[in-house]
């Protein structure tokens, strides 16, 4: 097929500073034969200006509207907000995070547009692996616990509790309901700030694997409904990193269990992507990141990791950028053809929905990929 027009329009979630590409992929776009349109001031949040994009062969768009006029790929990093929606153009494409379960609205817009859209979320190797979600999780689940951190002080309204405590004073104690990717990388830096760490999890395999590599020093845990409440009341910091692949986030901290927590106490939903695995979740942002609820500072911004926008930039990109190319080369159509993991991520095509756990979580009629691919 012909080669498409890649468009990377600039995020405009709240302090989301990120950019779905790197003046590096635009190298490996611009040899592959592609026409790569760039907005304007796209990349300077992640401190890539727009004199770089234009040195390796990109366009340099004035806005949004030229860059998704352009485009017949449109390339991002968050989801498409409403704001947004007027400039994608019937039939076309787009690849970048969508989480859809959590969404009904942009699931609608999505068919209803026709888009062919893959997110990056639910593309799955064969040996399960989110190989475009573990970079992030990882950004998330570390900057977690610095978040918790902070918000246990006095100043931020607090417990006013050091996290590690100093000798002579116990440390905090954390609770991480998850046991993944981003469960992982919150209990490396809670145990690297000497807190006392806890990780739930439902897989005995996953906490065996824990308990290898953590050599004993987390309190690993099979959980049941008893054993969540009264470790939820004993924690000063709960982290939220439950992860149904595509799915909507399970509600597994009740508002109940959240009011029996001591005052000044933090959770931290990871997982509000997905709608949230506590039932107190409601989105924030960065320059709203939280809100007390049951007495409990509540964090649950919607985009973690755009607080560490180079960081994450070069992270996603690094994973991504295989991905685009081939995307890039043979349309949503024939990547998801060609490449298994990307039909696995394959959501929208033709006004239908090719996600079996979204149209789950909306009640919405789903048609398998292969019928759908197969068909075109």
């Amino acid at each position: 097929m012909d080669t498409l027009v890649v468009g990377v329009p600039s995020e405009i979630k709240d302090n989301e500073k990120r950019v779905a590409l790197t003046p590096d992929g635009a190298v490996e776009l611009v040899h592959g034969g592609h026409r790569v349109v760039v907005q304007s001031g796209a990349g300077t949040g992640s401190r890539f200006p727009d004199d770089e994009y234009a040195a390796v062969g990109a366009e340099i768009a004035p806005d949004a509207d030229a860059v998704f006029a352009a485009a017949d790929l449109v390339v991002k990093v968050k989801e498409p907000v409403p704001e947004e929606y007027h400039r994608f153009r019937e039939g076309q494409q787009l690849f970048t995070y969508l989480h859809l379960a959590a969404d009904r609205g942009l699931t609608e817009f999505l068919i209803d547009r026709g888009i062919g859209s893959i997110a990056y979320e639910t593309v799955q190797t064969a040996d399960g692996r989110l190989p475009l979600l573990t970079p992030m999780s990882e950004v998330a689940g570390r900057m977690a616990v610095q978040a918790a951190a902070h918000h246990l002080e006095s100043p931020a309204g607090g417990a006013g509790i050091l996290l590690g405590g100093v000798p002579g004073t116990p440390a905090a104690n954390v609770l991480i309901i998850g046991g993944g990717v981003a469960g992982t990388e919150a209990a490396k830096i809670a145990l690297g700030m000497r807190a006392l760490v806890r990780v739930l999890d439902t897989n005995p395999t996953r906490l065996a694997y824990l308990s290898d590599i953590f050599g004993g020093r987390l309190d690993l845990v099979m959980p049941n409904r008893a054993r969540t409440a009264a470790y939820v009341a004993d924690a000063d910091v709960v982290i939220g990193a439950v992860l149904v692949p595509g799915a909507k986030a399970p509600k597994l901290v009740t508002r109940d269990m959240i009011a029996a927590m001591r005052p000044g106490s933090v959770v931290v939903d990871i997982a509000i992507d997905q709608g949230g695995c506590f039932e107190t979740s409601r989105p924030t942002t960065h320059s709203e990141p939280t809100y007390v609820e049951e007495g409990v500072t509540h964090y649950c911004v919607a985009n973690i990791p755009g607080a560490v926008a180079r960081t994450s930039t070069l992270a996603l990109t690094s994973a991504t950028l295989p991905y685009l190319v081939t995307v890039a080369r043979h349309g949503v159509v024939g990547a998801a053809r060609t490449d298994p993991a990307l039909r696995h991520g394959l959501s929208t095509l033709d006004g239908r929905l090719a996600s079996e756990p979204v149209a789950r979580a909306h009640e919405l009629p789903c048609t398998d990929p292969a019928d759908l691919l197969d068909g075109r």
